[in-house]
């Protein structure tokens, strides 16, 4: 991987106050999904699910000053931590790469509001956001309503099929949180709806996308499994008590978070793999 690229696009990002290590390595992940996806300079991008902008920062980069990243987020800018979509998404937006990006916070992509020309983007980006998704029909909806906005779709989410046990608590951390989503009315939590590889895949045919190309990425670097996991064992109690849960699950929940907690004292906790796809 160009360090040199790595480097450029770093001095775009607000530095992590707490560890400097965190951004370079969301930003090397990026950069390996970019390169698999082939996003190509001049080109115009859509993105769904921009967050704090880790994402729309590498692939603004890659397209150039000819280039234009348009990034949309149904969250509110005060949303996120330790720093908000929006503070971060403002940096970002005065760095050398700011006039090539356009961001949209508070939209929802189904609303009849959005709606773009028929292939007007090259590439339409949906990376790490689905599992925000309330359900199956949600992302169907999406994937079918982009379809004529743009040539390529770019996928890429969590891959549940775990290659080592140091992976086990990351994976144990979302079951846990999609079981108890399933019975609230609304949420802001990181993870709404579970979907596995072939999910992701059969959805996407369904709503008229062909894949032409799928990869793993080694992505067990990151640090987000370490989080997901202090999430639930600080949370899961507060969870469960919110929504009416049948007491069979939650003793299964309780189960999972056991075994959770014994696996938590491993030397290394290790994030999923990402699975990631190209359809046209």
């Amino acid at each position: 991987m160009d360090t040199q690229i790595i480097e450029d696009i770093l001095k775009c990002m607000p530095a992590n106050e707490f560890d400097s290590t965190i951004q370079r390595i969301q930003t090397e992940h990026r950069l390996k999904l970019a390169q698999f996806w082939n996003i190509k300079s001049g080109s115009k991008v859509l993105e769904i699910g921009c967050g704090q902008g880790d994402t729309t920062s590498v692939i603004a980069y890659l397209v150039g000053d000819e280039g234009l990243v348009h990034a949309i987020d149904i969250a509110s800018p005060h949303y996120g931590s330790p720093v908000t979509l929006g503070d971060s998404i403002n940096f970002i937006m005065k760095s050398s790469i700011g006039n090539r990006i356009k961001v949209d916070f508070e939209t929802d992509v189904l609303s009849n509001d959005v709606n773009f020309p028929e292939g007007y983007f090259d590439y339409i980006v949906f990376s790490h956001c689905s599992w925000y998704l309330k359900s199956p029909e949600e992302l169907f909806n999406i994937l079918k309503k982009i379809k004529k906005w743009g040539k390529t779709l770019c996928f890429a989410e969590w891959d549940t099929r775990i290659q080592k046990n140091e992976q086990l608590p990351h994976f144990l951390s979302v079951l846990i949180q999609a079981q108890y989503e399933c019975f609230k009315e609304s949420s802001l939590s990181n993870i709404r709806t579970l979907f596995t590889p072939k999910d992701m895949q059969d959805i996407a045919e369904r709503a008229g996308w062909e894949v032409i190309g799928d990869a793993i990425i080694d992505s067990s670097q990151l640090q987000d499994g370490k989080w997901e996991m202090e999430f639930v064992l600080s949370d899961y109690k507060k969870e469960i008590q919110s929504v009416d849960l049948p007491a069979k699950l939650k003793s299964l929940i309780q189960s999972e978070v056991n075994l959770l907690e014994a696996v938590s004292n491993q030397d290394d906790v290790n994030s999923l793999f990402t699975y990631t796809f190209i359809a046209k």
